[in-house]
């Protein structure tokens, strides 16, 4: 199969990002969140430079070898990737004008140091000597000094004091805005009503002669400038430190990484670009982004919220699952019954009583869970250390590999430890990223295993914004084989064979191969064949390449990925009878669901894992089963749903222009509002029975 038949993946990552701006855009969601989604863009496209962009950069060192790995030359890439994220920028600041616009008429309005109205000057000027001030360290630059270090995630007023009368005492400053430890909005008194908002940096403007008071200068010019730099670990190989001191140190070299991107205000003047640039030896082809006058808009996720609830989503209230609900015992409902958690939809709060009660009950035997990305005040590592005060043995698999999350869990696997637990870090060469929990528990002579094996973390916040499911169970084929699971992150050379969970790295390709093989098979003897798949991201040319053959088999494939999508669905005589859709919405898509027909005796998925190489082949990941033919329906249901959308969905095709999604419905149907109204009809159902 020819590579031109694969989109590339930073393209289509710059297309899924594209859709988030489209949400800034979308009038039909509330004015408030259409700015978090500018926040959202910004912060995605900041990682996006800081692994894909920084990966790419590096590769361009590395020879002609990368261009086989790629498909084409490493420079080509950058050069689309910075054409593009031109063009966004440009689109991202007239929708940020626009906003703005919308705000006014909502009495809200985002002032700059110049539009201080004279009965707010007493309150800002307070508000910074108390509040700003002291977190400021300014740095005066001469042409002599050495530039100060730019920390990445950071912005930075670059500053020039003009003596007009004698220029050659104008001097050269750098502040960077404290946004860790003051908040970068300052909402002013209202006045008749109206709400004014300042930036931090606007503020700091406009205190400019608080700060540089003992300079003579006439007027000052202040621009914002921001360096993004290279996130990847670089973990030595050094034996006689464990795996901990070794990320680190690595952290230590990330905060130092290089530059991939420095983003400026296009109205700096040359003078001051070509100080900065100089400065820190920066090329015209070092990504240098001409900017709007603000830059870290992932700041504004925090957007003050005004208290017009008009302005934000209408919050819908987690939902209990009626047979957690009406139970005081969370395990015994799991002994008769398999249960299938759907967040946001449902409550989190069902694990947490689930880990609470495995915590207290003197039955319990053992805890054993893996840790990818907890919540900065986490319920369930709070309940993994009462298991431990209560005698119980608690084995934690903290991944400290867990991209940007790499500190915390260093500290919560030190505290784990110091409680005493069994802290495992991941295994060697493999990221473990599978989801999982296993408790013990002695129930007559011999003990019961009850596990749940999620597509999402253990993490309560997340939890409110992501969309995930979560089997639990005690079915002794899947729990027995959990602890396999847990066995291999014990001793590594107890890889284990499985029949029901589907295990990475070592089974999973290979068992999904064989099911789209069984597939092409029956529609090649003329048998209903189908595929359906949800995932986040779909990148593995071997997986594109067999669902190519599928489809020219006959085989009807519809797929649902939020982000990247390699693929390229309908063309002619290669993947005609493939459809691929993205929802964006207020919820973020992150479980992944696979069901393939099997002649009419569907085999039904949930997973950890998307299909990329890097999660077949080199990360611990886990699918598992739902035997459940009421769960099977409810999945079926949840997938039917979300492919009707029409409000929220895009079309993937080749050219990546996020057309949204028509159907032959004349109801504007939105999946996620449906899919609540689903559960909540369920919870009532279920009630009933």
């Amino acid at each position: 199969m020819k590579n031109g038949h694969l989109i590339n993946r930073e393209i289509s990552w710059l297309s899924f990002n594209e859709r988030v701006l489209q949400e800034a855009m979308d009038k039909s969601v509330p004015l408030v969140e259409r700015i978090k989604f500018l926040g959202i863009f910004s912060n995605n496209r900041d990682e996006f430079f800081r692994v894909r962009v920084a990966t790419i950069k590096r590769m361009t060192k590395m020879g002609s070898k990368t261009q086989k790995l790629i498909g084409e030359k490493p420079e080509s890439i950058l050069k689309k990737i910075n054409k593009i994220v031109i063009r966004q920028q440009e689109r991202f600041d007239v929708i940020y004008g626009k906003l703005k616009n919308e705000l006014k008429k909502e009495q809200v309005y985002i002032i700059n140091e110049k539009q201080i109205q004279e009965k707010h000057h007493k309150f800002a000027r307070d508000y910074f000597h108390q509040k700003v001030l002291p977190s400021l360290a300014p740095v005066m630059i001469s042409k002599n000094s050495i530039f100060p270090y730019l920390k990445d995630k950071s912005i930075y007023l670059i500053v020039k004091l003009i003596n007009k009368k004698r220029r050659e005492h104008s001097k050269h400053s750098l502040i960077e805005i404290p946004t860790p430890v003051v908040s970068r909005f300052l909402v002013l008194p209202s006045v008749n009503n109206k709400k004014h908002i300042i930036l931090l940096e606007d503020l700091i403007r406009f205190c400019l002669n608080d700060i540089y008071s003992i300079f003579e200068y006439d007027t000052a010019e202040a621009y914002t400038i921001k360096i993004t730099r290279d996130a990847e670990l670089d973990i030595e190989e050094d034996m006689s430190a464990s795996i901990t001191e070794k990320i680190s140190k690595s952290l230590k070299k990330r905060k130092k990484g290089s530059p991939v991107r420095l983003v400026y205000d296009r109205e700096i003047t040359a003078e001051l670009l070509s100080l900065v640039t100089q400065k820190m030896s920066l090329k015209a082809d070092d990504n240098l982004i001409a900017g709007g006058r603000y830059h870290n808009f992932k700041d504004f996720m925090k957007f003050p919220e005004l208290r017009n609830h008009t302005l934000l989503y209408r919050k819908q209230k987690p939902l209990l699952h009626p047979l957690l609900a009406a139970s005081n015992s969370v395990l015994k409902v799991i002994k008769k019954n398999d249960i299938l958690l759907t967040y946001p939809y449902h409550s989190f709060h069902h694990t947490i009583d689930l880990l609470r009660e495995a915590s207290i009950d003197p039955k319990v035997k053992s805890i054993k869970i893996t840790l990818y990305r907890a919540s900065k005040n986490s319920n369930v590592v709070n309940a993994l250390i009462n298991a431990i005060k209560n005698g119980k043995k608690v084995i934690a698999v903290v991944e400290l590999q867990a991209r940007f999350d790499e500190e915390a869990n260093i500290e919560w696997a030190n505290k784990l430890r110091e409680e005493g637990a069994h802290v495992i870090h991941g295994v060697p060469g493999l990221k473990v990223h599978s989801k999982l929990c296993l408790i013990e528990r002695a129930e007559g002579r011999s003990s019961t295993l009850y596990a749940q094996i999620s597509t999402g973390n253990y993490n309560e916040d997340t939890a409110k914004v992501y969309s995930d499911h979560s089997l639990l169970t005690a079915n002794k084929e899947i729990t027995s084989e959990v602890r396999k699971v847990f066995s291999f992150y014990l001793d590594n050379l107890k890889r284990g064979k499985y029949k029901h969970l589907v295990v990475s790295p070592f089974y999973m390709r290979d068992h999904f191969l064989k099911l789209i093989n069984n597939e092409i098979k029956n529609a090649r003897a003329g048998k209903e064949a189908s595929i359906f798949l949800k995932l986040n991201s779909l990148v593995d040319p071997e997986m594109i390449h067999k669902l190519y053959e599928a489809s020219n088999a006959g085989v009807n494939i519809k797929i649902i990925a939020r982000g990247i999508c390699c693929l390229m669905p309908g063309l002619k005589n290669i993947s005609e009878n493939i459809e691929a859709i993205s929802i964006v919405d207020k919820y973020l898509e992150h479980s992944r669901v696979f069901i393939f027909h099997a002649n009419g005796d569907e085999l039904t998925y949930i997973s950890s894992a998307d299909w990329m190489q890097r999660n077949l082949d080199h990360r611990s990941e886990v699918a598992v089963p739902i035997y459940d033919t009421l769960l099977k329906a409810e999945l079926k249901e949840f997938l039917e749903i979300q492919w009707s959308d029409n409000t929220k969905a895009r079309t993937l095709i080749s050219p990546q222009d996020n057309k949204y999604r028509r159907t032959k419905t004349k109801e504007n149907i939105n999946s996620q509002n449906k899919l609540y109204r689903y559960y909540s009809q369920h919870a009532k159902l279920l009630k009933s029975k």
